[in-house]
């Protein structure tokens, strides 16, 4: 009897500490788990105002020559009431 006793006073102290382990283990995991998943969250919003960006200086520069070609008839429209006076 006594050696099932002391086979238990060491089995239980080391199983416990295993199961330690073992959830600390089961924890880091998770933890790197959700750290890819924000940072894959992250990458997908900066990548999304890459592209917002880029539609954005698209925009701007149709506006430029848009705006280019405004200055140009107004110059002309300016010349010709200019002969008129």
């Amino acid at each position: 009897m006594a050696e099932h006793v002391y086979l238990l006073t060491i089995i239980l102290p080391l199983l416990a500490i295993i199961i330690v382990a073992g959830l600390r283990y089961y924890a880091n995991v998770q933890q790197a788990r959700l750290r890819y998943a924000h940072e894959e969250a992250y990458r997908a919003m900066a990548q999304q105002a890459l592209d917002a960006q880029s539609s954005t200086a698209q925009t701007l520069a149709s506006m430029n020559d848009q705006l280019a070609e405004l200055k140009s008839r107004i110059a002309v429209i300016e010349k010709v009431l200019r002969e008129v006076e």
